[in-house]
């Protein structure tokens, strides 16, 4: 249950964190996002135990000094008060404690029963009736904060004592005195502590954006330079590395990756070599195997011709021997062109031709031009810059892997298009009625020695008639696809550019000369 609670929460943060937009998900934004926090909740707490320390402080000192002092005035005028004052007793009290502290600022009032007498105009609502009863209950001074129109005031509330028996103790008289002094000032110091947090707060939130910036920029410079690194060997430049500064994390990635890059080039380098010393033997092997397949394919040839003089064992014997050294010819000749893919030695021959005309002579020369249905256009329509030799291999792998694999009828059609771009490709498609490519050969169906199913693996079929035919269409900056009917059957497509200063021929004149 924890744990499905945890996946939630996670994937809510990730559904939360995709919203976020990119430039503020990198590691500049969030280490001062982090920075900020960190100074923004140190400001705030320390300015509050601050702030509480000192407004304690301040308010404290305040109230002691208050209640001290009016205490002492009270203890000055106990002695001259009747036990029992009338009005005027009880105005000469107020009138001495307010001329001993004549800028205090203070309203003084004092009590005998259901008398009192206070400072003119003063008003003392304030003064609360538990404050009252516990000034007539005990003998010490009390005192109470109150808000008076959203201002601090202080209530302080002392009975007044009297001597008796000469001195030797003192009682209660009945008499109390009450002061209201405003807290005003001490508000105002409160204020200008708030204040001066808020102005801390302000500079401390700047200095942390300065020292998160400082600090995003001495972190990101190693991992800006890991990422053009990885960039630069990404584009094949495996000698590239790091400069190791220090001895902290980073540095340690650093040299991780120096020597991360160090075994990859060492690796790769070790490949090419295994990869050279594989092509150079398949082209040395394809180069030996050719002299005596030459001889043995003119042997063949003429026990061909007295196969007929023998009896029907030897007579297939030897035609099984001759079909087998034609594949194997075959096979080195395929292993030969591939060879000269891999070395980069092949060469065009181009020459401007017609290539429906080119076409046809390739159906022709094999025969193919019975069993092939044709929709091409008409003579010297659509004419570019070949090789003609490659253009009949890739044209006779085409069609003859639709004859061998496929079923009727199989048709070779060709036209024109123009992109956006301007530029004008001739389109060729070779469409069979088979059972079409499968699914999960679709991907690998020009690669090279792959044969889709089973039942070719043991055919006369090599697998590179195709990768051929891709290598020598991408040698002429064409493009090559495979795909299914919808009908059924498949469909190979071949574009290539129509590299002449005309544009496309008109589509409707194409279609006319069908």
């Amino acid at each position: 249950m924890n744990g499905g609670r945890a996946a939630g929460r996670a994937r809510s943060f990730r559904a939360l964190l995709a919203h976020v937009p990119l430039p503020l998900r990198g590691l500049r934004a969030r280490l001062v996002a982090a920075f900020v926090v960190v100074a923004v909740v140190s400001a705030l707490s320390t300015g509050a135990l601050a702030f509480r320390e000192a407004r304690t402080g301040v308010l404290q000192q305040s109230q002691d000094s208050v209640i001290q002092q009016f205490r002492k005035s009270v203890d000055t005028v106990a002695p001259y008060t009747p036990a029992a004052p009338s009005r005027a007793d009880l105005q000469t009290a107020v009138n001495h404690v307010l001329y001993d502290n004549p800028s205090q600022g203070w309203r003084v009032m004092a009590t005998y029963k259901d008398l009192r007498v206070g400072t003119p105009g003063a008003h003392f609502g304030e003064l609360s009736p538990e404050l009252r009863r516990t000034v007539a209950t005990t003998s010490a001074t009390v005192f109470q904060r109150v808000d008076v129109d959203g201002h601090p005031w202080l209530t302080v509330g002392t009975p007044v004592a009297y001597d008796t028996d000469g001195g030797s103790g003192s009682g209660l008289s009945g008499t109390a005195m009450y002061l209201m002094v405003s807290q005003g000032a001490e508000e105002g110091y409160v204020k200008a502590m708030v204040s001066g947090i808020e102005r801390a707060t302000v500079v401390a939130l700047a200095l942390a954006v300065v020292l998160a910036l400082l600090a995003a920029s001495g972190v990101l410079r190693p991992v800006r330079a890991l990422r053009r690194a990885t960039r630069r060997m990404a584009e094949g430049r495996l000698d590239v590395r790091l400069t190791v500064n220090g001895s902290d994390e980073l540095a340690e990635l650093s040299q991780s990756f120096n020597d991360t890059a160090a075994a990859l080039e060492r690796s790769v380098a070790e490949l090419r070599r295994m990869e050279a010393r594989a092509r150079r033997f398949a082209a040395d092997v394809s180069h030996e195997l050719r002299t005596p397949l030459t001889a043995m394919a003119a042997l063949t040839d003429v026990l061909d011709e007295n196969a007929l003089r023998h009896d029907r064992e030897t007579g297939d014997a030897l035609r099984l021997i001759s079909e087998g050294t034609g594949r194997l010819s075959a096979l080195v000749e395929d292993l030969m062109e591939i060879s000269r893919f891999d070395a980069g030695a092949i060469r065009l021959n181009l020459d401007e031709v017609d290539l429906a005309e080119s076409l046809r002579r390739t159906l022709v020369s094999r025969g193919w031009q019975d069993r092939v249905a044709t929709s091409l256009p008409g003579p010297g329509l659509l004419r570019t810059r070949v090789d003609p030799r490659r253009l009949d291999v890739v044209m006779a792998n085409l069609v003859g892997n639709a004859l061998r694999h496929g079923a009727p009828p199989v048709r070779l059609t060709m036209g024109a298009r123009e992109e956006e771009a301007g530029v004008a490709w001739a389109v060729i498609e070779v469409t069979d009625g088979g059972p079409g490519i499968g699914e999960e050969a679709m991907p690998h169906i020009f690669e090279r020695f792959y044969k889709a199913g089973a039942s070719r693996t043991r055919s006369e079929s090599s697998g590179l008639g195709l990768a051929i035919t891709a290598e020598n269409v991408h040698l002429h900056g064409g493009r090559i696809s495979a795909a299914n009917l919808p009908g059924g059957g498949a469909v190979f497509t071949v574009e290539l550019p129509l590299h002449r200063e005309s544009r496309a021929p008109d589509p409707d004149a194409l279609a006319g000369a069908r």
